[in-house]
């Protein structure tokens, strides 16, 4: 699947996605964020909520690569986004 690497929103969620498919890497996320599902289905849309995805992803680099090759992207469109999405 080739990502929109134009529109971080897009990126963001496709990477919320990927990170939400295996159960281990969805509790990671909820214990380091301290979230429930009920709260990241809420907020989910919110560009703080997609950039803090995506620092997750940065703080694991394995994950990163792994989310990025499956969303056929370049790590470097994940961090972009992120950045994008923090100065939104």
């Amino acid at each position: 699947m080739a990502g929109d690497v134009t529109n971080p929103e897009t990126v963001a969620l496709q990477a919320l996605v990927w990170i939400l498919s295996d159960s281990g890497r969805a509790g990671r996320l909820l214990d380091l964020t301290g979230l429930d599902p009920a709260t990241l289905r809420a907020r989910a849309g919110e560009p703080a909520l997609l950039a803090a995805a995506i620092g997750f992803l940065e703080s694991y680099e394995p994950d990163l690569i792994a989310c990025a090759d499956a969303l056929d992207l370049p790590a470097a469109a994940l961090v972009d986004a992120r950045r994008q999405l923090e100065s939104a």
